[in-house]
Parts: C-alpha cells; sequence; structure tokens
C-alpha cells in the first residue's frame, strides 16, 4: 500500500480535481461520509462496548477553520441525517473566516439546521466541557494533514479536554496535534480510539509517537479516480500480507537442498556465540537449504553443540577470538561459492577483526548482509560501500546508524524514513533501520514501512534472528531488497505468534518463522482457490 506525506496528499487532490474533473468538495463530502459511517457504528456497539440505544448516544464534534473543520462540518450533516444529535464547536476561528469547500460544508450544515457554536469565551469552554462529558462519541476536526510545529492556545484547550473527558475518540485525518509526515506530535495532542485517513495513509502514522496516538487507523475510499491512484508516482509503502505473499520465494515440488540455496555466516566470538547461533538458526528456517557458519577456532565447538543443522568451520586466529587476513582468505573462498553471506553478529570488535571485516567486503562477490559488528566496522569507512560492486544490506539499529551517520540517535528516531532513505542512496545499499517500526530503504530511494511486529521483540538476539531471515531468503533467489522486505515482514509477525507480552526469547521468533510464512502462503491459497471456485 503506498504511503504519502502531507504535500503529496494534497498534490493528490489537486490532480483529482484539475486532471480528472472531480470537485473538491465531492471528495470532502465523500470523506465525511465515511467518518459519519464509523461513529454510528461505534454508537451501534454503545459507548465502551455496552449497550446504549442509538436515540440516547450524541456526537460531539469539534471543528478547526481549515479543511480538516470542513469534515467534521460534513460528518455532522450525515449523522444529522441518520437521526444521530450532534453538537458542533468551531475552534480557534469564527464562522466569517471559513472559506473554500469547507465554507460549503458549513453552508449545508447550516441549511440543515444544525448550530456551530463558535468556541471564544470562558462560559463557552464550559459548555464544551459540558458536551464532552455526556458525549458519547466525539469527533476531532481541529487540525489535519497541515499541521506543524506547536499548537495555538484555542486548539491546545480543546485536546486537554477531548484526552481528559472523552470516552471514545474518532480523529478525522490524523489526530489533532500529530505532524502527518513524521509522526512528531505535541506534549497535548488528540489521543484517539480510531483514526479515518482519507485515501492513502499518511507516513506520520506510522511512526511514533504518531501512531500510539493514532489508536485504529482506517484507511477511506472518498472517490479518488483508479487512475490517479495507480499512477501517482508516490516511493513510500507500507509492507503488507499481500505484497510479501508476491514476493516470496516459491519452492519446486522436486527442489533439492542446493536448489534452496547456499548461506555462508561470518559471526561469533568466545562470549558472543549466542548471536552467531541465533542467526544462523534463523537462516535454516528461513527455508536455506544449506548453511555454513564461519566462526574463530576457539567458539567452534561450542557453536558445534549449539547448531545439529548448521556445518560450522574454525577459522584460523591470531589469538583466541582476534581474527585477521588468513580468516579472510577462508571466508571469501568458501562465501564466494555461496549464494549469499551476512557478516557481523557477534564477530568481536578488535582492530584485527574488524579490518579482516572491511577486506571481505571490499572483496567478496556474492551479496552480502552487514550487521552488528560489521556495521561498526565500516565507522569511518563508509566508501567501502560505494566501491563494493555487488547488492548489500546493511541492519542497524539506530545507535548503530549513529555511529556510521554521526547523526544523534534522537534525530535518526524523529526522521527515520529520511534517515533511511538519504543514506541508502548515497551508500547504494539496501538499509534495514532496525527499530518501531523498521524502515527498508533501497538505494533507488523506495522505502517500505514495516506493519507487523510487538514490543516483545525488545530483546536480545532479535536482530541476530532478523540477518538469519534476511540472509536465508535472499539465498532462494528473490533479490536482497526482496529478501529485506519479506524478512522484516515475517521477522514481526512470527515475534508476535511467539509472544506478544514481555518476555520473548528471541531464538522464539525463528521457530515461528514456519507458521508466520504459513499463514501468509494459506491466504496465497485461499485467493486461488476462490479463483478456481468463480472459474467453476
Amino acid at each position: 500500500m503506498k504511503l504519502v506525506t502531507a504535500t503529496e496528499m494534497k498534490e493528490i487532490d489537486r490532480l483529482a480535481t484539475e486532471k480528472y474533473g472531480v470537485p473538491g468538495i465531492v471528495l470532502m463530502d465523500a470523506a465525511a461520509k465515511q467518518v459519519a459511517d464509523v461513529v454510528t457504528k461505534l454508537l451501534s456497539e454503545g459507548a465502551k462496548g455496552s449497550a446504549a440505544p442509538k436515540a440516547a448516544s450524541k456526537v460531539v464534534i469539534l471543528c478547526g477553520g481549515g479543511n480538516n473543520g470542513g469534515d467534521g462540518f460534513g460528518t455532522a450533516r450525515w449523522l444529522t441525517s441518520y437521526g444521530v444529535p450532534v453538537k458542533v464547536f468551531l475552534i480557534g476561528s469564527t464562522l466569517e473566516k471559513i472559506s473554500g469547500d469547507a465554507a460549503a460544508e458549513l453552508a449545508m450544515l447550516q441549511a440543515a439546521g444544525v448550530a456551530v457554536m463558535v468556541v471564544e469565551k470562558d462560559e463557552d469552554w464550559f459548555t464544551v466541557e459540558l458536551a464532552l462529558e455526556r458525549a458519547s462519541v466525539v469527533v476531532d476536526a481541529i487540525l489535519g494533514t497541515g499541521f506543524q510545529g506547536e499548537l495555538r492556545p484555542a486548539a491546545q484547550r480543546a485536546c486537554r479536554l477531548v484526552n481528559e473527558l472523552a470516552k471514545r475518540v474518532v480523529a478525522v485525518d490524523v489526530p489533532t496535534g500529530v505532524n502527518a509526515d513524521d509522526g512528531s506530535a505535541c506534549e497535548d495532542a488528540v489521543q484517539a480510539e480510531l483514526t479515518v485517513t482519507m485515501a492513502l495513509p499518511k507516513t506520520g502514522l506510522l511512526l511514533y509517537p504518531g501512531k500510539r496516538l493514532c489508536g485504529q487507523v482506517l484507511v477511506a475510499g472518498i472517490g479518488m479516480p483508479a487512475a490517479l491512484m495507480a499512477d501517482y508516482p508516490s516511493h513510500k509503502y507500507r509492507i503488507t500480507e499481500p505484497m510479501v505473499q508476491r514476493l516470496l520465494p516459491l519452492r519446486a515440488e522436486d527442489a533439492h537442498k542446493g536448489d534452496a540455496g547456499r548461506v555462508v555466516v561470518c559471526a561469533g566470538s568466545p562470549g558472543y556465540t549466542g548471536a552467531a547461533a541465533l542467526a544462523s538458526h534463523a537462516a535454516v528456517k528461513a527455508g536455506a537449504g544449506l548453511v555454513s557458519l564461519l566462526t574463530p577456532l576457539s567458539s567452534r565447538e561450542v557453536l558445534a553443540v549449539k547448531l545439529t543443522e548448521v556445518m560450522v568451520h574454525g577459522l584460523l586466529e591470531r589469538m583466541p577470538g582476534v581474527l585477521g587476513s588468513a580468516a579472510a582468505s577462508d571466508v571469501l573462498a568458501r562465501a564466494n561459492k555461496a549464494d549469499v553471506l551476512a557478516i557481523g553478529p557477534g564477530l568481536g570488535l578488535s582492530d584485527s577483526t574488524q579490518q579482516m571485516v572491511r577486506e571481505i567486503l571490499t572483496k567478496s562477490e556474492v551479496p552480502v548482509v552487514i550487521d552488528a559488528d560489521a556495521i561498526t566496522a565500516l565507522k569511518d569507512n563508509t566508501d567501502i560501500l560505494k566501491k563494493m560492486t555487488v547488492p548489500k544490506v546493511l541492519t542497524p539499529h539506530p545507535g548503530e546508524m549513529a555511529r556510521l551517520t554521526g547523526l544523534p540517535v534522537e534525530e535518526i528516531n524523529s526522521k527515520r524514513i529520511s534517515v533511511a532513505q538519504k543514506y541508502a542512496q548515497e551508500w547504494q545499499a539496501v538499509v534495514v533501520l532496525k527499530g518501531a517500526p523498521t524502515v527498508v530503504a533501497c538505494p533507488d530511494g523506495t522505502i517500505y514501512v514495516n506493519s507487523t511486529g510487538t514490543s516483545a521483540l525488545a530483546t536480545g538476539g532479535s536482530g541476530d534472528v532478523l540477518t538469519g531471515i534476511i540472509v536465508g531468503l535472499a539465498a532462494q533467489g528473490v533479490s536482497l531488497d526482496e529478501a529485506a522486505v519479506c524478512g522484516v515482514y515475517l521477522h514481526g509477525l512470527a515475534g508476535s505468534l511467539a509472544c506478544d507480552n514481555v518476555g520473548l526469547a528471541a531464538g522464539e521468533i525463528a521457530n515461528c518463522l514456519g507458521a508466520a510464512r504459513e499463514i501468509v502462503a494459506q491466504e496465497s491459497v485461499n485467493i486461488c482457490i476462490n479463483s478456481l471456485k468463480m472459474l467453476k
């Protein structure tokens, strides 16, 4: 599913009117009806899930002076036509200042006999407070996708009252106080139970803290021309199950282990063998046919006991756990006969080992997934990435990304999409910026934002498992960017299947990969079965 920024959505609106002849008021009224339909569904469930007759239900709609307020006016008119009592308040503006399509919606609402109360004085705010206390549902239509910066006093006061008093809140397009592009939010931003966003999801609805404030996000069709939606050149996507279905590698019924791909993992050092074991095991569980683990000789015996299905080879050491040029030659000789190489988990941070990593990356003849200590080896050496002639994936968490870029972790987390996109293009590498949510950025500027996962994944070793999943999928014939997209989705889904609360052990993620893949594949099977039934 495509993602858009506020500016891109505004351009789509403009094209719908100017190129396809769809008036803005038609789109606005369609949006209003979608919100009204969501509200009526909530009312039918009763406040907080209890049974309550519709006639006793009251809806309060808080409108701003822009197009978001216009959506609110339209929502009030539709609800009135459904027989739902509404109270409408105008926040931070006056009736005379309403213009454009919003003014047309206001005029239709007033013609329907619904009064709009302009909130200006303290006594007006007391009326708002009383209405909110008695409301079954509150519609937040104060500020929409155009909001940036800080809330003005009137909007801030309204948001505080909504958060203190409202029982169920439906936000129109985006909760007031949330930036639709980067998900940043003001301290008093509205906390919604549901957000009805129009036509396409906005990037800020998937990024924290905005994602938490949006509640459940519903994408509402508002009659945008299908050709416009299909052709609009957005390069940002939300990773969804149908997308993963199309990308996942298929296996022939008569396939043998060689057909399923050969993986080499270079990882592990004394004290950090768990990272190597997790990555290697995950590559097996992701479907790779043959997995070899290359590890310092002093770690080999431990890992050979841990890993039954993985071939474990010891690398010549300069001293226990420290590798050098001799090990680099061995890794390259073995990796260049495989389909893909993963390097880094628990490998070590000695100068000699880091130099070995840089040598391997420079001379690799197969695609490489670069993780953990191998990412650290690129600090002040990112030019190596540009010189590499093979496809590569980097899987940094924000701290590792900070080491490579020199940016503060706070900035990386607040600008996850733009930071990942910039450096994927600069380094000509796929960048998997791990976190909530994980962002996959490709060298051509395309961005994918993951839609699966749980906070239970915040556990040691989770990233090592992700590396193994990506390398295991890449070995089966898909490109590295496709393996990254599928890998982060399956990683999140498997994590949710394993544990949706605190206490997840990273190894459990890999063990649930088969079930996660089956869920995705089964949906594809169901589509095929339904298609066959239609043909019959």
